[in-house]
């Protein structure tokens, strides 16, 4: 499901989700290594016309990672121990987005942001995704999941 999609389906879990990719610039994803184990690195998401869109130098490791097996976890870069700020999950599927046109707007999304634009080739994935979740901690903690087959649900906090 794209991110418009899912934003439909869970509008507070993408508000927070949007908010907290946004407040960094910065997520982690986690792909899966060609020997199938775990490979974190940080990547700059962008949402560009309804779609949650990551892009990667050409033959980096994670993408070269994603291109033998799609699945992907996406998490907001947390900097400080007490986690007041939220966490913010996705988990998904990334599809190489070879249009021009998307790509440009995605370059353009990216000059914007942070007045730089890549050079072809570089790989661009959107993530389909499939489960997100956030918690925070302390003051207005909650919990929030939404996956395509459990939906939205809240569910009770681990300090409660």
């Amino acid at each position: 499901m794209r991110w418009q999609q899912f934003a439909e389906a869970a509008p507070e879990l993408a508000t927070l989700g949007k908010k907290r990719f946004g407040d960094r610039g910065l997520a982690l994803i986690g792909t899966l290594r060609k020997d199938g184990g775990p490979r974190i690195s940080p990547i700059e998401p962008y949402i560009v016309d309804g779609e949650l869109m990551l892009g990667m130098m050409w033959r980096s490791r994670k993408a070269l990672d994603i291109t033998r097996d799609p699945r992907v976890t996406l998490h907001s870069a947390t900097c400080e121990r007490e986690g007041t700020e939220g966490d913010f999950k996705l988990s998904g599927r990334a599809a190489d987005v070879p249009d021009a046109a998307r790509r440009d707007r995605y370059g353009d999304a990216t000059e914007k942001r942070i007045d730089w634009r890549p050079d072809e080739p570089f790989h661009l994935f959107s993530l389909e995704i499939e489960s997100a979740s956030y918690i925070i901690f302390g003051a207005g903690q909650k919990v929030l999941r939404w996956s395509r087959d459990l939906r939205f649900e809240r569910i009770a906090h681990p300090d409660d």
